[in-house]
């Protein structure tokens, strides 16, 4: 019997780089996360692989599987549909491997009521002024949506509060290592690991 997985659970405002530290800790060979690819109805961004990155779908598809319940969180935001697919994360986590999302803060807050044994780490950029000049520099973004974003990710910082644990994006590089410490530390709970080492002493010596 596996000692099932733990869900870890990556979120923050819109434009604070979760997807880029996403990338860096994959991108590390001592990583063993397994990592589970959000839904959206959003266009892909320049380099973004269908599949890889997220499963593009249409809005039609998106609203259908919520008719058959296949996601354990979705949101709309921004216009567009995000979720997490829920069958692909409950076979991972069974068979003992722990399951990485990276999400909106919305779809955070509903996982965090589905799995509330899940790790929630809550990515903060280094000022509010770092994280307009992020969303500025992708290019991708109209005046008025970016004053939107921003609105938003005011609210999504105040929730901060429903979160484990908060990790500056200062640099890449130390969020993964702060990131990937949180997990290490996790799994030496004691209400995770007690019960395999009270079985070890029924066993003897």
């Amino acid at each position: 019997m596996n000692e099932r997985g733990l869900l870890i659970v990556l979120s923050g405002p819109s434009g604070v780089g979760k997807g880029t530290v996403r990338k860096e800790i994959f991108s590390q060979p001592d990583t063993k996360f397994e990592y589970s690819i959000s839904m959206t109805t959003r266009k892909p961004r320049e380099g973004e692989v269908d599949g890889v990155d997220y499963f593009f779908k249409s809005r039609e598809e998106f609203q259908e599987l919520i008719k058959q319940n296949k996601f354990i969180e979705w949101a709309e935001y921004v216009g567009n549909y995000y979720g997490t697919p829920i069958d692909y994360v409950e076979k991972t986590l069974q068979e003992g491997k722990d399951v990485f999302l990276e999400i909106e803060v919305q779809g955070a807050i509903q996982v965090r009521n589905t799995f509330p044994e899940g790790l929630f780490i809550f990515l903060m950029p280094p000022s509010l002024g770092e994280l307009k000049n992020r969303i500025v520099t992708r290019g991708t973004e109209t005046e008025d949506l970016i004053n939107n974003r921003m609105k938003v990710a005011k609210e999504e910082i105040e929730m901060m509060d429903a979160y484990d644990y908060v990790v500056e994006n200062d640099h890449v590089e130390l969020a993964c290592e702060r990131i990937k410490a949180i997990v290490t530390a996790e799994h030496c709970r004691k209400d995770r690991v007690s019960k395999r080492y009270k079985k070890m002493m029924e066993v003897g010596f």
